[in-house]
């Protein structure tokens, strides 16, 4: 929830939780490894880059505070990857929600999500990935939730999901949207 000021919004921004924490030092440990193992450069340069890469990546999006998910007056924020901020971020007004949806992809990780479930005449989602080939592979990646609202959602990962707070803010803004899922 915002704190200060006169908005009930519900915002949960980019930041470290146990998963990003754990991945970071992860990725430290590992890039530390490669680099002082005995090993030739053709294998220790790539680890170096690789695990650096994707540590720093992760502590970037940690750090960037940016908006990960939003819920106000206007409809949902869906906040898009911290590198590609603009081009991965949509908005999808109230008119176009029917639910929004908490899910769990069931991998070894156990990965968490939030979405809109919209109207079918809704306009295609702003940004990459939205078309026929992704709508393909997110019935093969998660075939327990529609495509349209795999599209439409989130992983909460990097941030965390208050769900008594969302779903508060949800029935102040749009009373007749439900939250389902959980």
């Amino acid at each position: 929830m915002t704190s200060g000021g006169t908005s009930p919004a519900y915002e949960a921004r980019y930041g470290w939780d146990r998963r990003t924490s754990l991945f970071v030092v992860t990725a430290a440990a590992l890039t530390t490894l490669v680099a002082v193992a005995d090993v030739t450069p053709v294998l220790r340069w790539p680890g170096v880059v690789l695990f650096g890469g994707a540590g720093l990546f992760m502590a970037y999006g940690a750090t960037s505070r940016k908006v990960a998910f939003r819920v106000d007056g206007t409809g949902v924020l869906l906040g898009g990857s911290p590198a590609r901020y603009s081009a991965t971020t949509a908005h999808v007004p109230w008119q176009d929600i029917t639910a929004v949806v908490l899910w769990q992809q069931h991998t070894a990780a156990g990965m968490r999500w939030v979405g809109v479930a919209r109207r079918p005449d809704a306009a295609r989602l702003p940004g990459p990935g939205q078309g026929d080939r992704a709508q393909a592979v997110m019935r093969a990646m998660a075939p327990e939730v529609p495509a349209d609202v795999a599209l439409a959602s989130r992983a909460v990962t990097g941030w965390r999901l208050d769900h008594a707070a969302l779903a508060a803010a949800v029935h102040r803004f749009a009373p007749d949207v439900p939250v389902v899922g959980g």
